[in-house]
């Protein structure tokens, strides 16, 4: 299998591969969608859990081996496969539909199998590395752990099964985060960079949720309106990402070398991805119902207010979303600074605005949504236009 070489791009094979992760986010908005109780929103976000988990795995295989030539091609399009299955059975994952196969089965046996295919490509490119074939020997535990109780709770129901998914990814998760830091990282700007195109899949699917619940339906100026609102919202988030954000952390990574260049991957993308591409998808769940409240027309666009689960989603995921900005950046550059102390204050104030927008129409709502973050980005782009500028254009 051929090397990464330091300052290589994400390659083709790897975009084809994110195209099913595509499909599931928005399989996961479906399911959150059906039924927007606290209990599917809880499943929805366990379901999200594990479909990182098989994707990061992925994100540090092919910074180690390039994904698109010898076998590691092979193991891409095996994993796609898998994946694809797991993506398929995502409204079964947890409740098993009359008839076919068992659900919960395919969902968890689709994932070891993703799991196992990362190990075993990861087991032949480490050949001529001990150390990493030793790290690969301390990640086994966690991987079997998680797969195992996976496949226990397909064989639950109601809470039992929920605690048992719990735990199976708190095996997966915290047996990497402490399972050592001999991993590899052979390009730090092919890392950043694919995570920065995991966060562009993310708000891609926000804006397949933005038109695929009204295109059935007649335009109208409600549809219109909210259609661009929720587009704004996507290119606010956007902006907050790759402005500066990401241009900043990916040179830190760069700077960092050994041990601490891995635990600022592993903590900064691995981990502090995660709550913004939740945060994404759970604004892809306020959105769709947004759009369905004003063209449907069971809903009266001027006064039915969105509330309950979705309304949370809408603003709640929006300051998760910046939660885990200002987590990410902070983490990596090793400053909290005023940017994200901003970002913060955006975000409790995104949550203490939820029992105002309960009583305001839905289109109101997202209006609110759209014109916090609006003012947020205003602020940054003003206030620390000089900072703005040095990241962007100064030498580095």
């Amino acid at each position: 299998m051929q090397a990464m070489q330091e300052r290589s791009s994400v390659s083709p094979l790897e975009l084809f591969f994110d195209l099913v992760f595509v499909f599931a986010l928005t399989g996961v908005t479906a399911l959150m969608a059906e039924d927007t109780s606290a209990r599917n929103l809880v499943r929805g976000v366990l379901v999200m859990a594990v479909l990182w988990w098989s994707w990061i795995g992925y994100t540090w295989l092919a910074n180690v081996v390039r994904a698109d030539e010898g076998f590691a091609r092979v193991a891409m399009f095996f994993a796609m496969g898998s994946m694809f299955i797991v993506a398929l059975t995502i409204p079964e994952a947890f409740d098993d539909l009359p008839g076919g196969l068992p659900g919960p089965v395919v969902f968890a046996v689709g994932y070891f199998f993703v799991r196992l295919m990362h190990l075993a490509t990861f087991w032949l490119a480490s050949a001529d590395d001990p150390q990493l074939r030793g790290q690969l020997l301390r990640f086994v535990p966690s991987m079997v752990a998680g797969t195992t109780l996976l496949l226990i709770a397909s064989q639950l129901s109601g809470t039992a099964q929920t605690l048992m998914w719990l735990a199976a990814l708190v095996a997966d998760y915290l047996g990497t985060l402490f399972g050592g830091a001999g991993w590899r990282l052979n390009s730090a700007s092919h890392f950043a960079e694919r995570y920065g195109l995991i966060i562009i899949v993310a708000l891609g699917e926000s804006i397949v949720s933005i038109g695929i619940g009204v295109t059935a339906l007649p335009i109208s100026w409600p549809i219109v309106a909210g259609s661009l609102l929720g587009l704004a919202v996507s290119g606010l988030l956007w902006w907050a990402y790759f402005d500066t954000t990401t241009l900043a952390a990916e040179r830190a990574l760069s700077a960092a070398t050994g041990e601490t260049q891995i635990r600022l991957a592993r903590g900064g993308y691995t981990f502090l991805h995660l709550p913004m591409v939740m945060g994404i998808v759970l604004i892809s769940l306020g959105l769709k119902k947004v759009l369905n409240y004003v063209g449907d027309g069971s809903h009266h666009t001027l006064t039915d207010p969105l509330y309950g689960i979705p309304l949370v989603a809408l603003f709640g995921g929006g300051a998760l979303f910046l939660f885990g900005l200002a987590g990410f950046k902070a983490y990596v550059t090793g400053t909290m600074g005023p940017v994200n102390l901003g970002r913060i204050t955006t975000a409790v104030v995104l949550v203490a605005l939820i029992p105002l927008a309960w009583h305001l129409p839905a289109l109101a709502s997202l209006g609110l949504l759209t014109a916090v973050l609006l003012a947020l980005i205003l602020f940054e782009t003003v206030r620390f236009a000089e900072h703005r500028d040095e990241i962007r254009h100064g030498e580095h």
